[in-house]
């Protein structure tokens, strides 16, 4: 048996002491590293996504919210705020639903995935809150209104417009209603009271509201397909007073001022219509023939000129269109 000096032996159990430290640091360094490397943004994210593609959405949505505002990487933003959208339309949380959409609309604008499940996410919001509206106020007028709207889109006026009588005979000082009731009435096959009925509808509707810049319009229309100038006039000139974006209100105010030969009156709104639609090529016809009348030659020539241009575009569009694979 061999004996150890007693330093010998408390040094070689020091030694031993140390390399068992030593190693348990190493461990526990690697350890923290990788608990470390799991909690990145990145992780997370991943994570979050697994635990939502195993069905626990309420547990993931959490989760996902935080990654969509802290990753970094596109694609993986992106899945996330998919996932949670998933998630939250699948829970029924449509506030939720509306924070992943508003994040995702907002980073990938243009992006086709994003559009496809926005639009569907956002019919589907909609479906739902029409069956809360029908089943928490099925007697209300927005439900009649509701009704009416889908007439609409459906294309069944005759509906739509008898949907609308019912809201004016519950209250007939709602704003909106006639208006929609006359639009309804154009849109129909002529008839001899057509025209009428419809004027007395959008005239109706300003006395509820004298601020419709449409009805204001419509009205300027009618009068001006008449060749009622005076009444064109005050009726574009009120819309396009009402809506500072009203294109069409002062291309028709132009149009009628030309009609009587007021060209110098005719310029202002008429350049103001161009510069709101400049790809219209009747609002350059307009203002070329206006400017050429008061002696503004070039002025003239240059918008003949974009006349020209805007109706070659338009025809080129509608040639695509009709080229398109059905």
């Amino acid at each position: 048996m061999i004996f150890l000096m007693p330093r010998v032996a408390q040094m070689m159990a020091l030694s031993c002491i140390l390399l068992i430290l030593a190693v348990f640091s190493s461990a526990q360094s690697k350890t923290s590293t990788q608990a470390k490397s799991a909690t990145t943004p990145s992780a997370a994210a991943e994570q979050a996504l697994t635990v939502a593609a195993s069905g626990h959405c309420a547990e993931a949505i959490p989760s996902l919210r935080k990654a969509i505002r802290s990753v970094t990487d596109p694609d993986l933003k992106k899945r996330a705020g998919l996932a949670g959208l998933r998630c939250s339309m699948t829970r029924n949380l449509p506030y939720e639903a509306i924070d992943f959409l508003q994040m995702l609309s907002r980073d990938f604008p243009r992006d086709p995935e994003v559009l496809y499940q926005a639009t569907h996410a956002y019919s589907d919001l909609s479906i739902r809150a029409s069956q809360d509206l029908t089943h928490e106020a099925p007697y209300s007028y927005q439900v009649h209104e509701l009704s009416a709207e889908s007439m609409e889109v459906q294309g069944k006026m005759d509906e739509a417009a008898a949907e609308y009588k019912k809201i004016i005979e519950m209250d007939p000082t709602l704003p909106g209603i006639h208006y929609r009731l006359g639009r309804i009435i154009l849109s129909k096959p002529q008839a001899p009271t057509t025209i009428e009925d419809a004027r007395n509808e959008f005239q109706a509707e300003l006395k509820i509201d004298p601020n419709n810049a449409g009805a204001e319009y419509i009205l300027g229309e009618i009068s001006r397909q008449a060749e009622q100038w005076d009444e064109a006039i005050l009726h574009f000139s009120r819309a396009s007073k009402l809506d500072a974006n009203f294109a069409d209100a002062f291309l028709g105010l132009g149009f009628a001022l030309n009609s009587v030969g007021r060209y110098a009156d005719a310029i202002p709104p008429l350049e103001a219509g161009v510069k709101l639609q400049p790809e219209n090529p009747t609002g350059h016809y307009q203002l070329a023939i206006a400017y050429n009348r008061v002696g503004r030659k070039e002025d003239a020539k240059r918008e003949a000129m974009l006349q020209k241009q805007s109706a070659d575009k338009l025809e080129q569009a509608k040639q695509k269109a009709a080229d398109a694979p059905q």
